[in-house]
């Protein structure tokens, strides 16, 4: 085992999103790295099965990352019970589908809540910890951070927020020694985008992406990339490597990305898809977290039998 292998040995890692597809992903590559995992999320069971499967100490909590309040006692108790964060993956997201123009305002407004304030709600209540440890924040974005494709708008307009949100945290921390690092992705194999395929004006989109673009990668593979990258304490990290390369010309994206539209998306009708997956059935559930067991932090699950 090398020295960086070692690096997360005995650590106390947060992921958000952590009931299934990346985040779970996440959580079990932490795991086997050595880290100690909170779980955080919508799905009480799905995360006990996680935290279940994990073979070093993990718990997991019940929270809905867009109530400050909530989210706040979630961090008291990961730190009174686990210690303090030295690594947080602000990875809990979703997404919807359709023209902007017959988008449901409340799916809409719930994507950009769960993706942008909910990142900045747990980047807020988990600094503490990080100032502690002089730890890493990851923020998990896209590669619509860089390119805002049409019928995305919401999703598009909330990975954009997360990387300049991304940039401005990292310059205030850098010299408090607290690292702050994104996760630019491509397609995952996960149950919100194998529900994408389902609708037409998803389908349509992604069939006139640019080949390389299209391709989907395994939760797992995407996983082992960014806890290396946490490891490294690296300022970015790109999944899959041609993304870096989209920086370089995104300024002239938005000519061809229109012209594209013009001439093969507003041939057909489309209709929006509203939330997608299940973790986006959960966050339509749990609106700010008004859904939340009262007087309890969350519902906070067992400790794992290993712990």
């Amino acid at each position: 085992m090398t020295d960086r292998q070692r690096v997360l040995r005995g650590r106390t890692a947060v992921v958000t999103g952590a009931a299934r597809g990346l985040g779970a992903a996440l959580a079990r590559e932490l795991a086997a790295r050595g880290a100690t995992v909170a779980l955080l999320g919508l799905e009480p069971e799905a995360l006990a099965r996680v935290s279940a499967s994990l073979p070093t100490p993990s718990r997991h909590w019940h929270v809905d990352v867009t109530d400050d309040a909530w989210t706040a006692r979630v961090a008291e108790e990961v730190r009174r019970t686990l210690g303090p964060a030295s690594v947080v993956v602000a990875n809990a997201g979703v997404a919807e589908g359709g023209p902007f123009v017959d988008s449901d305002p409340y799916s809409w407004r719930r994507v950009i809540e769960v993706n942008l304030v909910g990142s900045a709600i747990t980047a807020r209540t988990f600094l503490p910890h990080l100032l502690d440890t002089r730890g890493h924040y990851l923020q998990i974005a896209s590669l619509a951070s860089m390119g805002a494709a049409p019928m995305m708008s919401a999703y598009c307009a909330s990975k954009a927020g997360v990387e300049s949100f991304s940039h401005s945290l990292r310059a205030e921390l850098g010299p408090r020694g607290v690292g702050v690092g994104i996760a630019y992705l491509n397609w995952i194999d996960t149950d919100m985008i194998r529900e994408s395929d389902r609708f037409p004006v998803m389908r349509e989109l992604r069939a006139h992406m640019p080949l390389p673009a299209r391709k989907t990668y395994s939760a797992e593979h995407m996983a082992r990339r960014l806890v290396t990258a946490a490891e490294r304490r690296a300022p970015s990290v790109y999944v899959p490597a041609w993304l870096r390369g989209v920086q370089a010309v995104r300024a002239v994206l938005p000519g061809p990305v229109a012209l594209m539209t013009r001439r093969e998306l507003t041939r057909s009708q489309f209709t929006a898809t509203g939330l997608l997956g299940a973790g986006g059935s959960a966050a339509a559930a749990s609106p700010g977290g008004r859904g939340r067991p009262p007087g309890r932090a969350g519902g906070e699950g067992a400790r794992n039998r290993r712990a």
